[in-house]
C-alpha cells in the first residue's frame, strides 16, 4: 500500500434536495461517493487515515452548488484539473418546480453530469497526497 501524506480526509458533498428527494444525477453521484468512501476507509484504515463524509443539503437558492464535492476543502474539479459547466437538469427542474441547470464537470472532451467512482477515487488520492 502507498502511504498517504495526510491522515485525514474530510469530504463534503453538496446537493439540492426537497425533503428526502434529490435529482437523478446527484443521486448517482451520491451512490458512487458513498461506495468509494467505504472502499477508501478499508484501504487506508491500516495507515490510520480517518475519512469523514458530510452531506450538505441545499435549497433552491443554492442550486448552483448542487453536486459539488470538496475534499479537504478543495473542489473535486480542482483536484482533477477539470472544468465546470452548467447543464439543463430536468430531474432538478421537477423537484424545483421550474427549469433548472446543474453543475457538471468536464475533463478533455468528456462531460460528466454525475461523477463516476473512478474520478472520486482519483480526487481522494490526490487530496490524501497519494500518487495512484
Amino acid at each position: 500500500m502507498i502511504a498517504p501524506r495526510y491522515k485525514r480526509l474530510e469530504i463534503e458533498w453538496k446537493h439540492f434536495a426537497v425533503g428526502d428527494a434529490t435529482c437523478e444525477r446527484c443521486g448517482k453521484t451520491g451512490d458512487s461517493l458513498k461506495s468509494v468512501v467505504e472502499e477508501l476507509r478499508r484501504e487506508f484504515a491500516p495507515a490510520g487515515v480517518k475519512i469523514n463524509l458530510t452531506e450538505t443539503l441545499l435549497d433552491k437558492i443554492r442550486i448552483a452548488e448542487s453536486n459539488e464535492i470538496l475534499m479537504n476543502g478543495t473542489k473535486i474539479e480542482d483536484l482533477l484539473a477539470a472544468g465546470v459547466v452548467s447543464t439543463d437538469c430536468p430531474s432538478c427542474g421537477t423537484l424545483a418546480g421550474e427549469s433548472t441547470c446543474c453543475r457538471a464537470i468536464e475533463i478533455g472532451n468528456e462531460r460528466y453530469e454525475d461523477i463516476p467512482p473512478e474520478m472520486i477515487r482519483n480526487a481522494a488520492y490526490r487530496a490524501l497526497g497519494v500518487n495512484p
